[in-house]
């Protein structure tokens, strides 16, 4: 069992920036793809962008060049750093954790249990 916890999320005009946080005590977390997923209201889960194991990631063409996920294995950490904050942004965050290199959210069979972020224009 691998239990994430989300924090950073909050409130940030357009334009700002905000850094989230997906903690976990596993020390397996090295060894697991981490992704963060958003989903706004009325709207359907999506993939926001991932890592894997050796530090390569891949991001959502809405957040390309805006949002940088890293992680810091020592402290079973992954971050998503957002930059250039916009309205549309506004959503629940969520990081998930799994073993394969996929966008798609099924492919994740750990979730946190989310963190809002809103932007107001």
């Amino acid at each position: 069992q691998v239990q994430l916890v989300e924090s950073g999320g909050g409130l940030v005009q357009a334009g700002g920036s905000l850094r989230l946080s997906c903690a976990t005590s596993r020390r397996t977390f090295s060894t697991y793809i981490m992704a963060w997923f958003r989903q706004a209201p009325g709207k359907e889960r999506e993939f926001v962008g991932r890592i894997d194991r050796g530090d390569i990631t891949s991001y959502a063409d809405s957040v390309k060049g805006r949002f940088t996920i890293s992680r810091d294995n020592a402290k079973n950490t992954a971050y998503l750093q957002m930059n250039s904050l916009k309205p549309e942004d506004t959503a629940v965050y969520y990081c998930a954790a799994g073993r394969s290199w996929s966008s798609m959210s099924s492919a994740y069979g750990y979730w946190g249990q989310g963190t809002q972020v809103t932007v107001s224009s």
